[in-house]
């Protein structure tokens, strides 16, 4: 196209065309050339028990991945990795949002390696968006000392909507962690739901973190996640705000009161701490190797992770079963029609769930 800068009615003006534009892909670039060669079950695992953080990255994408050949390669690993794991302090975290979960496991994690060394892996379940189906994975931006700690690793992980998928997802990478030598391993829920119920089967000490001012002390006596935490701590206690968690701390011992013994024998105690300002943090590691001295020596330590095992060896067998319902050929023929049906009102939704889950059987028998 011409220039209208360059006729005769602008006279001293000139545009030149300029210089024509490369394109932007260069042609001598091989398509294979960055191809990564595909490691090995037996590669990964001698990269994980070798303390290989890249490896035991990739080996955690296997392990979240659905495809079913990368699941059948995550279990020969998990598997080829579970007489290394067992070693570590598993530590659960929870709390409402915004209850300063992350900060204080910057403050939590960084303090312990300076006092006790070794290693500390971070396992957060981020939830995801019930639209778009994508999550943040934002976590490691709260966690600015620890996330480039060179003896700590932080991997959050999507829900993608299945929480108990992802909590299962969540302990086999932790059996990872383990083989790679991490010896502190924290577990971050989301902090809502039926997450915590998950987390606490996976974990040694359940944490839960508390704000002061939230509510009332009747907030302290309801059932649930305060019956099964083995610790309270109320976090931002600073400046203003001391006296108020002072008191949100009586309140909450006074209700620990109201609930029956734990099985392990041990009070959970109520500490104040800030973890922005880091204060208060050796107190609560000081709780936490109490606990798990206590619970060595009386013998609940290895009971509660045996009765783990057999938790989520049930999970496993609720979950292989409802993927292979789902799987099935029949039922995912019937089942849009069996949705119309239900739809229509020509059936309830009980009466349409026995229909197919007879179906399903009728077909496993016919492969018998």
């Amino acid at each position: 196209m011409e220039h209208p800068e360059n006729s005769a009615e602008y006279a001293g003006l000139q545009v030149n065309s300029g210089v024509q534009q490369p394109s932007i892909i260069n042609p001598y670039l091989k398509r294979n050339r960055f191809k990564r060669r595909e490691m090995t079950a037996a590669e990964m695992v001698e990269g994980i028990v070798k303390g290989d953080v890249t490896v035991l990255s990739q080996a955690v994408t296997l392990v979240e991945s659905v495809n079913p050949d990368h699941q059948e390669k995550a279990q020969e690993v998990i598997n080829k990795c579970l007489p290394y794991s067992g070693n570590s302090v598993r530590i659960g975290i929870s709390g409402v949002p915004g209850a300063g979960k992350s900060t204080s496991i910057d403050a939590f994690g960084m303090h312990v390696l300076k006092e006790k060394g070794g290693k500390l892996a971070v396992l957060a379940i981020d939830p995801s968006s019930e639209r778009s189906k994508g999550s943040i994975l934002g976590d490691k931006t709260r966690m600015e000392k620890l996330s480039v700690h060179p003896d700590s690793f932080i991997r959050p992980s999507p829900t993608a909507g299945s929480l108990g998928g992802v909590a299962r997802k969540t302990r086999e990478t932790i059996i990872l962690c383990e083989a790679a030598g991490f010896d502190k391993i924290f577990v971050e829920t989301v902090g809502v739901g039926q997450s915590e119920t998950a987390c606490h089967s996976m974990v040694d000490f359940f944490l839960l973190i508390q704000l002061a001012g939230t509510g009332d002390e009747l907030q302290g006596i309801k059932r649930g996640i305060m019956e099964i935490c083995d610790g309270i701590v109320i976090n931002k206690c600073d400046g203003e705000n001391v006296d108020k968690c002072q008191m949100a701390a009586t309140n909450f011992r006074n209700a620990l009161h109201f609930f029956p013994m734990p099985e392990s024998g041990w009070l959970p105690k109520v500490l104040c701490y800030s973890g922005f300002y880091e204060l208060g943090i050796k107190e609560i590691w000081d709780m936490i190797y109490q606990y798990v001295d206590f619970v060595k020596a009386n013998g609940y330590f290895d009971y509660r992770r045996s009765e783990q095992a057999k938790y989520w060896m049930y999970e496993s067998i609720n979950e292989h079963l409802r993927m292979s319902f789902y799987n099935n050929p029949v039922i995912q023929q019937q089942l849009q029609e069996a949705e119309r049906i239900v739809l229509a009102g020509q059936k309830t939704s009980f009466t349409a769930a026995q229909d197919l889950l007879d179906r399903y059987f009728d077909s496993l028998k016919q492969h018998l």
